[in-house]
């Protein structure tokens, strides 16, 4: 049994790369180069060509700790273990021989180098997976932190080291051929120049050397001023041009003719330039960085720097709140602690846009940059959108981390808009003394004109999302006595509910400003934030002792209370036929609400907490954000594709963990999918208690017609006569002759016998049902001739019916019907049969019944049997009636 009833994992979105260094590889066949980036646990593969994400490798056992890539493999490194894998997804070779992490990986033609944290330098053929050499240094010694094999330079390798010296292997003589003194500060890069023996070496003080292998001199020296050197690489489509790449995210272009900085690009990335490669024969470099993006640089201006091309870009910091956005499920909404606001599309990695960061002042951030930008906004904590204006004005209103300032944004133009929304009466008078309040929560109307804002301080605002025009406040002096956590509208747009930290919910009328609720429902504890469900009039209010209650807008009452998270919630959101509420806390447990029952149907731990989730418009799948993941998760519905039965979980369940989806799907999840248990369908009893009535299975077009099956035949007869079809023609044998005469030697004669009919057997005949019903009324058990009327027909039943009796014979087969009839009733079973049965036959011999004493007597017995089943029906339909009267009136 799986975790997890309901969900299972499906994919982890908005994962580019991480800190450990991209790799490129030329692919022949396709004329392309390919950039490989590292995303903890698996590895992307990008096309320079249209910068498209081609493949996603399986989910390995481990973080990766470094990546190799040649023409034919890319290779990875999780731990000691190091894998081999043709076109990013079929592993080929596996090398196991190390007992310390690895942190470098070389391919050297048909071999490959690696080496562990505890310098072993072990080197591998790559086809037979054995160990071609194997040398030990010591880290107090040489601790090997960077590796290079010089152009030009059969079987050697150039090791860097800790301790800033270098060393040049003979790895065929298992050699060292000389030992390089070195600068006094750890060698962090080394780079092969396009000049032959001549390498980049880049230190951790920020000092580079172009360095002379063959002589051991020192070409050029040069000093970054922004620290530690991450990376090097040149330009080799024939310009003199290095680059180095910098810790705090700057690129620095050096023209090695001049010996001076050509150009500087400030704030390439907002974390450390990880990797940085510039393709072969084109002006085109390629570099990736912690903060979860990969960006290609073009150099086409006028001085020879480099523009931004192409970008392919996560949240650099946790997301804080998700929504889907439309109605087809395709697009989800994400702010970030990177106080940006983005798209990832659950299709097409390529549908993924960024409506950029939050700004006072947009056009002044385009200036600075992002890393000296003084103008950025805190993060998102809060948002609401609607897609009906998006093509007119703004669409998207969020709140902001501790400012009263709503701002606006634009999904059709993918960026911020320009109005930002604080009512006048909010904004500062005196500096000095005043404390400024926060909006709390948004919603925008259905209709997509409005915006209510909560304060913290009380206030409730509307105001206009296309004009910016504050239109009316809510209350007469404050709508809450405290922080407003909540505010919806009704589908409508007639009625304002809101939820403040004074343990309230209070109801305003939408169009009527500056008065009082006219209603209100009291809270046993502070609202914490209200959840909607926009086609509906159900609101969600959690609350501060963790329980959930679902308020009905139209009856102002509380229909559902929802009590098991043991920590503070953080979300939850309706599914979109309003069967679940799916919750999430700070307890890392997800729990999803059965509405109709008030029962929790499932429950699940994850090992993040998860702080955001939204339900797809579709029903497809579940988004979720966790605390310290830069990523969003997909959960796949499994109702939608397997027959899942869902039971009420006791409080005491024994909740499992199940891991967070990956960027693609695992082994195990795959498993999962194909091992899902598929329940049996539940058989109902043919009969439940004997003091209760059980219908038959039978379909209502088997027996609800057999009063009305005459009318029927008349009402499906054809108009007009059936004509007789046209003879066909014959051909007779003839005799041969003058004369015509036809050839009936072969036609047999009758012999003219006159057959005699006894009218009295005809009448005495019975039909097989009858001769059977005969039988089961010596036995006095009719089940086996209820059996057989049961598998006729409509026609054939009324058939045999009619067939009971004949005028002037027997009315044995009356009686026996009669008692089957009677047998019916007081087993309880088949109810609505026998009242069919019973109707079609009191219609059919009701005459020859009335004018029997016989049979008069046995219909005595029939009505008490009947009356019998029925008085205790009718109790119980008007136990029922009057339970639901009484809970309707409480």
């Amino acid at each position: 049994m799986s975790a997890s009833q309901i969900f299972v994992s499906n994919r982890a979105l908005g994962y580019v790369s991480n800190h450990i260094p991209l790799v490129t590889r030329f692919i022949k066949r396709r004329n392309e180069n390919l950039v490989v980036t590292c995303v903890g646990r698996a590895f992307h593969t990008y096309g320079c060509a249209h910068f498209s994400l081609l493949s996603v490798s399986i989910q390995l056992e481990a973080d990766i700790t470094c990546l190799g890539a040649d023409t034919f493999h890319v290779y990875t490194a999780c731990g000691p273990l190091i894998q081999a894998w043709r076109r990013g997804t079929e592993l080929k070779h596996t090398y196991r021989g190390h007992t310390h992490d690895v942190h470098l990986l070389l391919p050297f033609g048909p071999h490959l180098i690696s080496v562990d944290e505890a310098s072993t330098l072990i080197v591998w053929d790559v086809k037979d997976e054995d160990i071609y050499l194997s040398l030990n240094f010591q880290n107090k010694d040489f601790h090997i932190t960077t590796i290079l094999h010089p152009s030009t330079y059969l079987n050697k390798i150039l090791l860097g080291s800790e301790q800033g010296k270098l060393q040049l292997w003979n790895i065929k003589t298992s050699k060292m051929i000389y030992k390089f003194r070195g600068w006094g500060s750890p060698v962090t890069v080394l780079e092969q120049a396009p000049a032959v023996d001549v390498i980049g070496v880049g230190l951790a003080d920020g000092r580079i050397f172009l360095h002379n292998l063959k002589f051991d001199e020192t070409v050029l020296s040069l000093v970054q001023d922004w620290g530690t050197v991450t990376s090097i690489s040149f330009r080799l489509d024939g310009r003199p041009i290095m680059a180095t790449g910098s810790g705090s995210g700057h690129i620095v272009f050096w023209d090695l003719e001049k010996r001076t900085v050509a150009s500087q690009l400030m704030n390439a990335h907002e974390a450390s330039v990880a990797g940085m490669k510039f393709l072969p024969n084109e002006p085109l470099m390629v570099t990736s960085s912690p903060d979860n993006t990969l960006k290609m640089w073009i150099f086409d201006l006028s001085d020879d720097g480099a523009r931004l091309l192409r970008v392919r870009e996560g949240h650099a910091a946790p997301p804080t709140l998700i929504r889907f956005h439309g109605s087809n499920g395709h697009n989800i909404l994400s702010s970030g602690n990177d106080s940006s606001l983005r798209i990832f599309n659950t299709q097409l990695e390529t549908f993924n846009k960024s409506l950029g960061r939050a700004s006072y002042n947009r056009k002044a951030s385009k200036k600075k940059g992002k890393r000296l930008d003084t103008h950025i906004m805190p993060p998102i904590t809060n948002f609401d959108s609607v897609t009906i204006r998006d093509k007119e004005w703004d669409s998207i209103a969020a709140v902001h981390r501790g400012l009263p300032v709503v701002t606006t944004w634009s999904y059709d133009k993918l960026r911020m808009g320009e109005l930002k929304l604080v009512p006048d009466k909010l904004k500062p008078k005196n500096y000095q003394s005043f404390v400024p309040p926060m909006a709390t929560c948004l919603t925008v109307t259905n209709c997509g004109n409005f915006v209510v804002i909560g304060y913290s301080t009380g206030h409730l605002e509307r105001f206009n999302i296309q004009s910016g025009i504050h239109r009316c406040s809510y209350g007469t002096s404050t709508a809450h006595a405290g922080t407003v956590r909540g505010v919806v509208v009704d589908s409508n747009g007639q009625v304002v509910i809101s939820g403040g930290a004074d343990a309230s919910v209070k109801f305003w009328i939408f169009k009527t400003p500056g008065v009082a609720q006219f209603a209100s429902v009291a809270m046993e504890e502070p609202v914490a934030f209200f959840s909607k469900h926009r086609e509906s009039s159900i609101v969600c209010v959690a609350l501060d002792d963790f329980s959930l209650c679902l308020l009905d807008i139209d009856t102002r009452r509380l229909v559902r209370r929802f009590v098991g998270h043991s920590g503070q919630l953080n979300d939850a959101t309706f599914s979109p036929d309003m069967r679940w509420l799916v919750s999430a806390a700070m307890d890392s447990t997800l729990r999803v609400w059965d509405i109709p029952t008030g029962q929790l149907v499932d429950c699940f731990k994850v090992p993040y907490a998860c702080i955001s989730l939204s339900f797809s418009p579709t029903g497809e799948y579940l988004a979720t954000a966790h605390v310290d993941n830069l990523g969003l998760y997909l959960w796949s519905n499994r109702t939608l594709f397997a027959h899942v039965s869902l039971k009420p979980l006791p409080n005491d369940v024994d909740i499992q963990m199940l891991e967070l989806p990956s960027t693609t799907q695992t082994a195990s999840s795959v498993g999962e999918l194909d091992d899902i248990e598929e329940e049996k369908d539940y058989q109902s009893p043919d009969h439940l208690e004997d003091h209760l009535i059980s219908f038959s299975s039978l379909a209502n077009s088997r027996w609800q017609n057999l009063l009305d099956l005459d009318l029927i035949k008349k009402r499906n007869k054809p108009k007009e006569a059936p004509k007789a079809p046209k003879a066909a023609p014959f051909f007779l044998p003839t005799l041969p002759s003058l004369n015509l005469q036809f050839d009936l030697r072969d036609v047999e004669k009758g012999d003219g016998a006159i057959k005699k009919i006894d009218l009295n057997k005809m009448i005495d005949n019975h039909t097989a049902f009858g001769k059977h019903l005969v039988e089961c009324g010596k036995s006095g058990d009719f089940s086996s001739a209820l059996e057989k009327l049961k598998s006729m027909g409509p026609s054939a039943v009324d058939l045999e019916v009619n067939s009971l009796f004949v005028e002037g014979g027997s009315s044995t087969l009356l009686d026996m019907f009669m008692r089957l009839i009677k047998f019916v009733f007081d087993s309880n079973k088949d109810f609505e049969l026998g009242q069919a049965y019973l109707g079609l036959f009191l219609k059919v011999h009701g005459e020859a019944v009335a004018t029997s004493s016989q049979l008069s007597a046995m219909l005595v017995e029939l009505q008490t049997a009947q009356d019998t089943s029925w008085n205790r029906l009718q109790h119980r339909f008007s136990y029922c009636l009057s339970i639901v009267e009484t809970l309707k009136i409480n």
